[in-house]
């Protein structure tokens, strides 16, 4: 009896190693079950939200490691006349040839709805491998560090078109398509809030670690990818826009060919069976009117990024340094997006074109109240406001595309206003490069480039709300 009772009781050692080792892995344990209940709460679990959620988290993680790295390396390694300089050549660099390459990923993703969790892996595939090929460039900031960066930016846009193109698909009951990128948003803002000092801190080890770091996160983020529900590859109950009646399409169009000759054209085979691929001119008029607000905000997220972090850099608020300057401005930027996002997730009762019309009102009065009293109140006050404001427009843009844009061009629809916004984000980076470091002209330009974007936008937004939307579940 002894003897079996002692080989069936652990002894006094073995009891105290295992209670540490729980006491240890406790903490781990617990900090996993909490994340994932809350991003699995409310239906999310069950529908795969929770996992995009996830996958998001990731996304944002992998990004902002990439984003230390090449800050320190292009803006803060050098004298301020020569980071304009390496800011401008960097912006060149890339975005140009991104402007050449972003309308083709929507059409070519189009063509994969059967392989949207391969394109997402496929994205996190190829920047861990970029990431490991910047490591060694980072160093010495020479050229052959862009093309990895454009090679960087193309891939994060990629997985963002897809991203956007699934959440309707993974909508549990009940969920505003604004709630659920809501959600999906702030789950990045908030990896990227405790990447941000994680990849600082390896910084410190040497200039190539953070971008170790993304690597590392973009191999876990591939697998993630896989995990997702299989329906994001399944085409069942896509809906398919007809821009024709059937019996409309009674006469086939012929074109000239060779010899005088006429063949069935591109037209007339894309609408033989009834029907007529749709196409990006049948969004609508709120997509467009969104889209112009949009771009408002992301030039003004454009031009206060660089307006502000040279300005700041030689001539910080009063009494403080630049890096406190700068401190302050981005977590004010910071604070406000992530306010925007969680405002977001429980908005039910307003449209997308309200909320838009809304934010950009917002936006504008407290720009211009920061060129009429320029002081570090007002411009922290612009910083987050801008944050705020960018964050719930483009949730809101996101709504309009995914409710009115037809499945079958929805990425290109999404790829296409990425492109307008980032060159809209590049137009106002120029801007405030170029600018002279004065405030209070800086703050003016930011409330006209807003008082531009309401010109263009506010009336027709406001006359769609009016005239009400077909589809309800948005907001």
């Amino acid at each position: 009896m002894t003897s079996a009772r002692s080989h069936e009781e652990p002894g006094p050692l073995r009891r105290t190693g295992r209670a540490v080792g729980h006491a240890l892995h406790k903490p781990f344990t617990g900090t996993a079950k909490g994340i994932r209940k809350a991003t699995h709460a409310h239906g999310a679990g069950e529908s795969g939200l929770g996992k995009l959620i996830e996958l998001h988290a990731v996304n944002g993680a992998g990004d902002v490691m990439i984003t230390v790295a090449l800050a320190s390396t292009v803006f803060f390694s050098v004298p301020t006349d020569e980071a304009r300089g390496r800011v401008a050549l960097y912006l060149a660099v890339t975005m140009a040839p991104f402007t050449l390459l972003a309308p083709v990923i929507g059409p070519l993703l189009d063509r994969l709805p059967h392989g949207r969790r391969a394109a997402m892996a496929g994205a996190m595939l190829a920047r861990a491998v970029l990431a490991l090929t910047m490591s060694g460039a980072v160093a010495t900031g020479g050229l052959e560090l862009y093309p990895a960066a454009l090679g960087v930016l193309v891939c994060s846009k990629a997985y963002g078109v897809v991203r956007s193109a699934v959440v309707p698909r993974l909508l549990p009951p009940r969920f505003s398509l604004v709630k659920a990128n809501s959600r999906v948003t702030l789950a990045g803002l908030l990896a990227t809030g405790i990447a941000a000092p994680i990849g600082v801190g390896l910084q410190t080890v040497g200039p190539g670690w953070p971008l170790y770091g993304a690597c590392v996160i973009f191999l876990g983020g591939t697998v993630l990818a896989f995990t997702l529900p299989p329906k994001v590859d399944s085409a069942k109950g896509e809906r398919k826009a007809q821009l024709v009646e059937p019996h409309a399409v009674a006469v086939s169009r012929s074109e000239p060919g060779r010899g005088g000759g006429g063949r069935p054209g591109r037209a007339w085979r894309r609408e033989r069976n009834g029907e007529k691929r749709p196409g990006l001119r049948s969004v609508g008029p709120s997509v467009l009117n969104g889209l112009q607000a949009n771009s408002a905000h992301r030039a003004l997220s454009g031009f206060l990024i660089f307006f502000l972090a040279f300005l700041l850099r030689e001539h910080p608020f009063s009494g403080q340094s630049a890096a406190v300057s700068l401190g302050i401005v981005g977590v004010a930027a910071g604070v406000g997006n992530a306010s925007g996002t969680a405002v977001g997730s429980w908005l039910r009762a307003r449209g997308p074109e309200v909320i838009v019309v809304s934010v950009l009102a917002l936006a504008l009065l407290v720009a211009v109240l920061a060129a009429l009293f320029f002081s570090t109140v007002m411009v922290a006050a612009l910083s987050a406001t801008a944050g705020f404001t960018l964050a719930l427009s483009k949730l809101s843009l996101d709504a309009m595309i995914q409710r009115d844009v037809p499945e079958e061009v929805r990425s290109s629809a999404f790829a296409r206003s990425e492109t307008v916004l980032q060159m809209a984000w590049v137009v106002g980076g120029g801007i405030g490069i170029a600018l002279p470091l004065n405030g209070v002209l800086g703050m003016s330009v930011a409330a006209g480039i807003l008082a531009l974007g309401a010109a263009t936008s506010v009336r027709g937004l406001l006359s769609t709300a009016h005239r009400g939307s077909p589809h309800p579940r948005v907001a």
